[in-house]
């Protein structure tokens, strides 16, 4: 199957939410541009401590509201998924690639990662 290719313009919003997300001192750990195999998409994957504390819902509204803190409009707002520090994929991810200082904009892909397979990946964050 042929996957949509992730343009700069994603990358660039990409970078705004982080920017946002960080402004809101959500404290997200892991912070991902992934192909998944199980959407045949692209999905902005974030894992936070604080989203494990507060839950799911409480997560998607606090990304939500520094989202519209940072003006950035809903049209722009991409397809997130919000996995827990303990989610099998987020803890590998983090053992493989945490001990590297900075990974922003590094590719990582044709990988499992936990119970997932990862295609293709552009990385804003693993700590």
């Amino acid at each position: 199957m042929d996957k949509t290719i992730l343009v700069v313009r994603d990358l660039a919003i990409g970078k705004q939410i982080m920017e946002a997300l960080d402004r809101a001192k959500l404290g997200i750990s892991v912070a991902l541009w992934a192909y998944l195999a199980e959407y045949q998409d692209w999905r902005l994957v974030l894992a936070s401590k604080r989203f494990d504390e507060i839950g799911l819902r409480e997560a998607f509204g606090l990304v939500n509201q520094a989202l519209d803190a940072a003006g950035i409009p809903n049209r722009d707002q991409p397809s997130i998924v919000i996995l827990k520090m303990t989610d099998k994929t987020i803890k590998d991810l983090r053992k493989t690639y945490a001990k590297f200082k900075n990974m922003e904009g590094d590719h990582i892909g044709n990988q499992l990662h936990g119970d997932r397979f990862i295609e293709e990946a552009i990385v804003y964050r693993i700590k």
